[in-house]
């Protein structure tokens, strides 16, 4: 494969609404020093103040916290223990979101900083809230820097690696595309440490079985990913339409690199985020309640629009939000979508403008009761 092709299929990586960029840990930090890699670490500030000219949304998921801060404690050498982990974590964050912070204001990004758990992304309402912070940060142009929660984590409630946790990142945030920038330029037939004549993959269009068998354990001493790891993550990152591409970061403006043609391995999703989205809303989801609309409210779905309450002229069943709802008109299902209120919250809503919602409920919610992103029309209805 010529370096025109390796352009070619970056052109994911520029034309992605959403990118995520995954960091590791033996990138941003020296192995021999514990120190941060601020001059590498430069050149992708770089790259992303360009992305982020040409109009694309961003989220950094950034590992190094626990290396960075393990040296100021003194912990060299031997692994550590969880809550030896917990406490370099928690010295190394603010070390970490100082140097994030400085180097991409300095680019004139504004930059937040997100902790989650593997609980924050499979807890229902937990994962509504950290979806809803993400699509406001990046809305109002800011550029979230996630990491993994590790001061307050258990071993059971663990991701352990940033790679699976970019994925599920990727997933929430309905990305296009997720960089993992490794030691290595993407996935070999064998470890080409061991086995010479290991083959280079360019490009997987499934996770199967003989694609997990090639990946191998970490290659590093600072990072806890491999690609092990690197194969997962991409297995749930292609199930929710976001194409996944692991190239190495063991160069200047690594992301550029790419975009020049550099070789790496594309995970290259079968669909977009938006139409996974909506065929699991459609097909996999058991609605918890009803909603009954009117004729105007059914018109606006069929052109597009979201449904706001005052189109609403029953609630039945109960649900909370974030749960799937059946839109009944005339008797009939003509949508299903994810509900931005609970029922009990619903009700009291129903027939009303949005502009009352904070007089009726106390608190400033969603203009929709489901967003259109959050609604698909079923078959045999306009839209």
């Amino acid at each position: 494969m010529t370096q025109a092709d390796f352009r070619a299929r970056a052109r994911r990586l520029r034309d992605a609404r959403r990118l995520i960029v995954k960091v590791g840990s033996a990138l941003l930090v020296d192995a021999r020093s514990g120190r941060l890699n601020r001059a590498w670490l430069e050149t992708l500030a770089d790259d992303l103040a360009r992305a982020a000219r040409r109009g694309q949304q961003l989220i950094v998921v950034s590992s190094g916290a626990i290396a960075l801060g393990r040296r100021h404690l003194g912990l060299i050498g031997a692994r550590l223990r969880l809550e030896e982990s917990q406490a370099a974590a928690a010295v190394g964050q603010i070390r970490l979101a100082r140097a994030w912070q400085e180097i991409l204001e300095e680019r004139g990004l504004a930059v937040a900083q997100v902790l989650l758990t593997l609980e924050d992304t499979e807890e229902r309402q937990r994962y509504l809230n950290a979806r809803a912070t993400l699509n406001t940060l990046l809305a109002l142009g800011a550029v979230p820097v996630i990491n993994e929660n590790d001061t307050v984590a258990t071993a059971e409630i663990r991701y352990g690696d940033n790679d699976r946790l970019a994925a599920r990142v990727a997933q929430m945030a309905s990305a296009e595309c997720l960089v993992l920038l490794s030691d290595i330029d993407g996935l070999y037939s064998a470890d080409p440490g061991r086995d010479p004549a290991a083959q280079f993959i360019p490009e997987v269009r499934a996770v199967d079985a003989a694609v997990e068998a090639m990946a191998s354990g970490p290659s590093s001493g600072v990072g806890s990913g491999g690609m092990t790891t690197k194969v997962a993550a991409a297995r749930i990152a292609i199930g929710a339409g976001c194409s996944l591409c692991i190239a190495s970061g063991r160069r200047p403006h690594p992301l550029r690199a790419v975009e020049d043609g550099e070789r790496c391995t594309w995970f290259v999703a079968g669909s977009t985020p938006r139409a996974t989205r909506k065929q699991w809303i459609a097909g996999t989801l058991k609605p918890r309640g009803r909603l009954a609309i009117d004729a105007g409210a059914a018109a606006a779905l069929g052109r597009g629009k979201s449904l706001l309450p005052a189109g609403v002229t029953r609630v039945s069943g109960r649900f909370e939000r974030g749960d799937t709802v059946s839109v009944i008109a005339d008797g009939r299902e003509v949508a299903r979508g994810l509900a931005a209120y609970s029922s009990e919250d619903a009700a009291r809503i129903a027939g009303r403008r949005s502009q009352e919602i904070e007089a009726l409920l106390g608190y400033r919610g969603r203009e929709e009761l489901i967003h259109r992103d959050d609604l698909v029309m079923l078959p045999g209805t306009a839209g």
